[in-house]
């Protein structure tokens, strides 16, 4: 399976930049101003993509379903789930607005599809990618509809064993061989940092031969400024106009300043992860010569005499011979006079 794939004429994998995804998510309330706010937000931080979820609530939640814990916490448990999801549906119309802007602000669109006819709507949409939640990795029936659309697609990996996240990638292989990437996930808003277990995204790397990133749903930037430097092809992240907003991914979301300053701190990581080869910077070579030691004598030596250990000091400049060169200096006879401090040169014995 090919290690990198193409969104949008940008590649991603391993030796690329980081294609850092800025979750909007539902946090636009189910407002379209606020979502075109998001839209700017996201490129005004730097990020490669903005995304959001297409869903229609009815098709997604069956009435009566309860919350979530955390969607209790954020917006209480007075009304369903499928009461609260529809509070935050945009309509098709507000994607095609929304696509058009980030268009014109030169930012990727993506947006998760939840159901068949969502999914239609994006490809006819042309989005460069659909990006899978962590919910519909075992929707098997979902996973193939959106290969057989035959773009590329980002699968995110929270709630799931290595064995699921396997079935899945081949569900989505017998469908289609369309460009297909996996995120490492913990489904918990916020999750806790001694969950995330980020090793896990080089496991499945190696076992599934994919790009691999990481979704985060942790508190902070830390975690997803982590998964870079373990080598995330991909990172996404929840971000929001106000963390105080109603609705239930705004406590675990970045404000724009966090959001800009995690993206900041993503490139210059990826630019001082390198390409893994251990050789001399080029800001080094200068101050080698200052910094490592030379053969030095140790004190007037006057010719004719036999090079000892008490002899030799080992000091700054590295111009001379080097240290490892001691036991090769060591019994040899000197011609001239050395003087105390001077580096030490083979032309000076006999």
């Amino acid at each position: 399976m090919p290690e990198k794939i193409t969104i949008n004429k940008r590649t991603v994998g391993t030796g690329e930049p980081v294609f850092v995804i800025a979750e909007a998510g539902v946090n636009h309330n189910g407002q379209l101003e606020l979502a075109m706010q998001l839209v700017e937000t996201a490129k005004s931080a730097g990020a490669d993509a903005v995304k959001f979820q297409t869903f229609n609530a009815e098709n997604l939640i069956a009435p009566g379903t309860v919350k979530a814990e955390y969607q209790k916490r954020t917006t209480g448990s007075e009304e369903s789930q499928l009461e609260m999801i529809s509070r935050l549906q945009l309509s098709y119309e507000d994607f095609r607005k929304l696509k058009l802007y980030s268009d014109e602000l030169g930012i990727i669109f993506l947006s998760t599809p939840f159901d068949f006819q969502s999914v239609d709507f994006l490809h006819e949409l042309n989005v460069p990618a659909f990006k899978i939640s962590s919910g519909d990795l075992t929707n098997h029936p979902l996973l193939k509809y959106v290969a057989g659309k035959n773009r590329p697609v980002i699968l995110s990996t929270g709630m799931s064993s290595l064995d699921e996240v396997r079935e899945a990638v081949h569900s989505v292989r017998n469908t289609s061989d369309c460009d297909l990437a996996v995120l490492h996930c913990v489904t918990s808003y916020p999750a806790d940092p001694s969950e995330v277990n980020l090793l896990a995204m080089q496991t499945m790397r190696t076992t599934l031969e994919l790009p691999v990133g990481y979704s985060d749903h942790t508190l902070g930037i830390e975690v997803p400024i982590a998964a870079v430097a373990l080598g995330a092809s991909i990172v996404e992240k929840h971000f929001t106009m106000d963390k105080t907003s109603p609705g239930p991914d705004h406590q675990a979301s970045l404000e724009p300043d966090d959001l800009r300053a995690m993206i900041t701190a993503i490139r210059r990581v990826e630019l001082a992860l390198g390409d893994g080869k251990k050789t001399i910077a080029a800001s080094e070579k200068a101050n080698a010569a200052i910094a490592r030691r030379s053969l030095v004598a140790a004190q007037d030596i006057p010719a004719g005499s036999v090079m000892t250990d008490k002899l030799i000091a080992i000091k700054r400049p590295g111009t001379g011979l080097p240290p490892k060169m001691l036991s090769q200096i060591l019994g040899l006879t000197t011609r001239v006079h050395v003087p105390a401090g001077t580096l030490l040169d083979p032309e000076m014995f006999e």
